[in-house]
């Protein structure tokens, strides 16, 4: 399918092109092809490298401390219907329950290469190197779904827009993105049913055994003496942790009365541009509503928690976290570089159907349609864009906020929607490619299809909540 979908994009884009004149000039098909071909490695697969390298080190240190082995288990009968067909110890399921609640705290490209290890993973149990499993299309419909439980960047934009009340967007994006995982599960199971997306008899070419991993292994034991350094880690931290969900006076004052006042200002001096601008920095940080300053929080300590547990659980059972981090970091360029080709293809057959006009076409046969279902039609270039790019749809949003004479009603509907859908062709292109699968059976239809429940849902608690 994926076949059909990349040449669609392209000769549609093309004819698209011809047809408005959009083939040369700075704006036309030729330079976006020159263009993308050029971001996709370096503006995205080059940093992909970077948290893959570092995010891999890190997943081998939680392995080794015990930490993967014990999220799967306390997740383990939810993932086990959900993934049937992957053993309860494999440590497939652990990189999956990470990639998993890394997006679900919004932690953007962070969530990217836990998620290409739980491919690789995967790509062990998998009989057929080439052809997806019923476990990967679940595991990337679920990815394409996009729980979110705080979506910081359409609040962001929200708020830069001056926009009064972003936060009102956190409970419908939640319910949005609910109904788009247990669509996207639904649509996984059943698509697979079909005959059209069944395992072919000549997918089965080459199975294998499930290699041997030492997931299940018992981890060493804490002893009494480590163990209350561990907890006196976590105290130490958690106390100095509070500071950040409490008013930037608490921190001030706390720094004042301890002497540690002119330390930090000395510290800061260089970076700061001038004392006028620090006050108004401190002034806005100040002027923080409550609701934000707790999730910027939140959000902000979710890497560090993660790696005060990991190292201080590590350190705490003997593991040598350094030579460990290493090993595992070691394989992270390598995947940056398998997926070079993927990006490449499916960014530039994207540059050639964005920048043909190819959308305004659609947007234009589509509005009968969309008129006779309620859908708004200020909404249909964020509903044809967020599938297929991520910058484009943002743009998007950002002129949808900025444009005056739209409603209040409809400027939220567009930042629900943009917070409770993902980029499926980029997820799809990104996370198979890695692994080197063709045939990825019917991973985009669950996919568009929780994207369209998502879109909808958006627009029924736009209009129910903002009317």
């Amino acid at each position: 399918m994926l076949n059909y979908i990349w040449s669609f994009l392209l000769l549609s884009g093309l004819c698209a092109a011809a047809l408005l004149g959009n083939v040369s000039g700075d704006n036309g098909i030729v330079a976006a092809i020159l263009a993308k071909s050029k971001a996709a490695v370096m503006d995205i697969a080059l940093p992909l490298a970077g948290l893959m390298i570092f995010w891999l080190g890190v997943m081998r240190v939680m392995e080794k401390a015990g930490l993967l082995q014990l999220a799967a288990r306390l997740l383990s009968p939810i993932m086990r219907r959900l993934f049937p067909d992957v053993p309860g110890d494999h440590p497939a399921m652990s990189a999956m329950i990470m990639n998993l609640a890394a997006n679900m705290l919004g932690l953007g490209n962070s969530a990217t290469p836990l998620g290409l290890k739980a491919m690789t993973h995967l790509q062990e149990l998998n009989p057929s190197k080439q052809t997806a499993s019923n476990a990967m299309v679940t595991f990337l419909a679920m990815n394409t779904a996009a729980f979110t439980l705080v979506p910081m960047t359409a609040i962001n934009y929200l708020n830069a827009a001056g926009m009064k009340g972003a936060h009102q967007i956190i409970v419908p994006t939640i319910l949005a993105t609910a109904c788009t995982v247990v669509t996207a599960v639904v649509a996984a199971k059943l698509y697979g049913r079909l005959p059209c997306f069944a395992l072919r008899p000549d997918d089965l070419t080459e199975v294998l055994p499930t290699p041997e991993h030492d997931g299940g292994a018992a981890t060493p034991t804490i002893t009494p003496r480590r163990k209350f350094w561990l907890i006196a880690l976590f105290v130490a931290f958690g106390a100095c942790a509070t500071l950040e969900f409490l008013p930037a006076t608490v921190r001030a004052d706390f720094l004042q009365s301890t002497g540690l006042s002119e330390v930090v200002a000395q510290a800061k001096q260089k970076a700061s541009p001038s004392p006028a601008t620090a006050n108004v920095a401190s002034a806005e940080a100040q002027a923080e509503p409550t609701w934000k300053r707790l999730m910027n929080g939140g959000s902000g300590l979710a890497i560090p928690i993660v790696l005060v547990v990991t190292l201080g659980v590590g350190l705490a059972r003997g593991v040598k976290v350094y030579e460990e981090f290493v090993e595992g970091a070691k394989e992270g360029f390598a995947v940056a570089t398998r997926i070079m080709p993927f990006l490449v293809a499916m960014l530039a057959a994207l540059a050639v159907f964005n920048s043909s006009g190819m959308l305004r076409l659609l947007e234009y046969f589509l509005r009968p349609l969309l008129s006779f279902i309620g859908f708004p039609i200020e909404l249909l270039p964020m509903a044809l864009m967020r599938p297929l790019t991520g910058s484009g749809s943002l743009g998007v949003l950002n002129d949808i906020l900025l444009r005056p004479e739209l409603s209040e009603q409809l400027k939220f509907t567009a930042a629900i929607m943009y917070g409770s859908t993902e980029t499926t062709f980029y997820v799809i292109a990104v996370y198979f490619g890695s692994v080197g699968i063709r045939r990825i059976r019917h991973t985009l239809a669950a996919g568009l299809t929780a994207d369209i429940v998502g879109m909808g849902m958006a627009v029924v608690l736009g209009k129910l909540l903002f009317a």
